[in-house]
């Protein structure tokens, strides 16, 4: 059995050997753990992995050399992707032990760019899922973090604000579309496009939708944190009982299941959002849709 002092212990030598490496190289100008590790709430356990963000002047060589993660531990694999808000590079590694550590790799000169901005409040919005709920310090040679610290809201959280009638009706007819899409691949025989829509594309969507259901129900400061994280906490019952059918296995009848099952859901509270926002529901179109799919099944 894992044991998370253990895990905790290991992530510690970690950080410590990344310190030690990462304090006199002169391109490495601030660090910073986020995450599960540097949070108060819904704090780490033993299956976490260790977020690390790295400013450097020099981001190409943490992007493309991988020596340097030899100096924290054994690695047993590393891949490059891109992070979170898509806009940078983040090194991903797996230690010996099973040990799971992002480091994310952010330009020096573009962060103190961005600070120095005058209108912050976008910058706020941006940054409040990385560090606004909760950052561990471990460098920070130019006083960069006072400043990220500085332009987050007091309570910063990843929820989406309430949408407007554009918004909403963009994601309904968007997911409406998908499903006619859906079913059309399915038809054609090209089953795994046809899951990959319904258990991704609409999947997103519907999260997008049970984040606004969640809100109405409560107020528009209700955290639902960063795509859907903690979903099984923060959502209501039934629709985590209806989110049981919604995915497809790889079997052409099952995804005509799964399918339906998205669109029953999907409609249920996206309407009761829609009444809540004062917003309308294309009625005439998931009608349509309804019969069609009805003829292939």
């Amino acid at each position: 059995m894992v044991n998370r002092t253990e895990i905790a212990k290991l992530y510690d030598i970690l950080i410590e050997r990344f310190v030690e490496w990462a304090e006199p190289r002169s391109d490495i100008r601030a660090a910073v753990i986020i995450g599960s590790r540097a949070r108060s709430n819904k704090p780490a356990d033993e299956w976490a992995d260790l977020d690390t963000v790295v400013i450097t002047t020099n981001p190409e060589y943490y992007v493309s050399t991988a020596d340097w993660i030899e100096r924290m531990g054994k690695p047993l694999l590393t891949f490059i992707e891109p992070t979170a808000t898509g806009d940078e590079k983040e090194r991903r590694v797996l230690y010996d032990g099973m040990l799971d550590v992002d480091f994310a790799i952010l330009p020096f000169d573009k962060v103190r760019q961005i600070l120095s901005e005058k209108e912050s409040s976008q910058l706020a919005a941006q940054l409040s899922n990385a560090f606004g709920r909760g950052m561990r310090v471990l460098m920070d040679k130019d006083n960069l973090l006072s400043d990220i610290k500085r332009i987050l809201p007091p309570s910063a959280k990843a929820s989406p604000e309430m949408t407007t009638q554009t918004e909403f009706l963009s994601v309904v007819n968007d997911f409406l579309y998908h499903t006619v899409w859906t079913a059309k691949h399915l038809m054609r025989g090209e089953l795994w496009w046809a899951d990959s829509c319904c258990n991704c594309r609409l999947s997103q969507l519907m999260l997008r939708m049970i984040e606004w259901h969640a809100q109405t129900k409560h107020d528009k400061k209700y955290d639902t944190w960063f795509r859907g994280r903690f979903l099984e906490q923060w959502t209501d019952q039934q629709t985590l009982e209806e989110l049981n059918t919604t995915l497809a296995h790889y079997d052409k009848q099952d995804t005509f299941k799964a399918l339906n099952a998205a669109l029953n859901l999907f409609r249920r509270i996206a309407t009761e959002t829609a009444e809540k926002l004062g917003c309308e529901y294309p009625e005439d179109a998931d009608k349509n849709i309804r019969k069609w799919l009805i003829t292939l099944i």
